[in-house]
């Protein structure tokens, strides 16, 4: 049995929850792991001490989820409680789920925009350690991390992009909106930025796993509402919402911007622009997923 050192803190959280079949998982509330990556360094890889479950094998810094917590404040609080990782230097790629019923584990993806060292800030750590992404199925993993490890590096590699029609999406609801072609984008991408800090569900993009992805989102606007101010202005300075400015024909620039991206979602209804992005490698949905998705964060307020 697992016993915890002397004076270690504990919180509600802190327990073990027991399955039907007898398995036995650590966190009342279910548990939380954070998966760093920065392009050139690798992954943010622990070292797990010996008293702890399944001691002496590497995974991601990460816990017990705190009561009423999500698992993205339970993810970062406990990297940075671990290993030091400056949560403000992060950007949120995805997060994958393992839903047991009775308990469950969120992996939460982030990039880290700066290379940091790690430190060990507990005593949960032997060592922590950036790890190239083709060495770290050479170490000896955890089971859930080694379980879970050949369907995250793939997503690690290639970050999901979304691409909005813009012109396709406002015009898909007589809102009045060709009274105002500048003032109706710019209310999209005011909504698009809350989306972007929320999250699109991992299904909306294609995903095969349970969780959210934090899309980067980009924008095409063609003709009068080319001349829609840049969500910077729209206060969301720290949004990762991007514009691009269609120089002539707006289907010809989405197309553009699809095929530089792999895996890229386009948002759209037009038919012809849907065959020509499909061809180039990119998925579609509809206007109405999208618009359904705006119109949820806007009842929640």
């Amino acid at each position: 049995m697992v016993t915890l050192p002397s004076g270690f803190p504990r919180d509600p959280g802190d327990a073990w929850v027991e399955g039907p079949d007898g398995r036995r998982f650590w966190g009342r509330f279910g548990a939380a792991g954070l998966l760093v990556h920065h392009p050139r360094a690798g992954v943010l890889l622990q070292h797990r001490a010996e008293w702890s479950h399944h001691g002496g094998t590497w995974g991601l810094p990460g816990g017990a989820r705190h009561e009423g917590e999500d698992a993205v404040a339970g993810a970062l609080r406990e990297a940075h409680e671990e290993a030091g990782v400056p949560v403000d230097d992060l950007r949120l790629a995805f997060s994958s789920v393992l839903d047991l019923g009775f308990w469950s584990y969120v992996t939460v993806a982030v990039e880290a925009v700066e290379l940091f060292e790690p430190t060990i800030g507990d005593a949960e750590s032997l060592e922590l350690r950036w790890v190239p992404a083709d060495e770290v199925e050479a170490l000896p993993l955890h089971p859930g991390f080694a379980a879970s490890w050949p369907a995250l590096a793939p997503r690690l590699a290639h970050p999901s992009t979304l691409v909005v029609d813009a012109a396709n999406v406002v015009g898909s609801r007589p809102d009045g909106w060709w009274r105002d072609r500048p003032g109706a984008a710019e209310r999209l991408l005011e909504r698009l930025a809350r989306l972007a800090e929320h999250g699109v569900p991992a299904e909306v993009l294609g995903g095969t796993q349970p969780g959210v992805i934090w899309a980067r989102i980009v924008v095409v606007l063609e003709g009068k509402a080319s001349s829609a101010a840049d969500p910077e202005e729209l206060a969301a300075p720290r949004s990762s919402v991007r514009v691009v400015r269609a120089p002539g024909s707006g289907d010809d620039t989405i197309v553009e911007v699809a095929a530089a991206e792999p895996g890229a979602v386009v948002v759209t209804a037009d038919r012809e622009l849907a065959a020509r992005v499909e061809a180039a490698g990119a998925r579609v949905v509809g206007p109405s997923v999208l618009l359904g998705l705006l119109d949820a964060l806007d009842s929640e307020g």
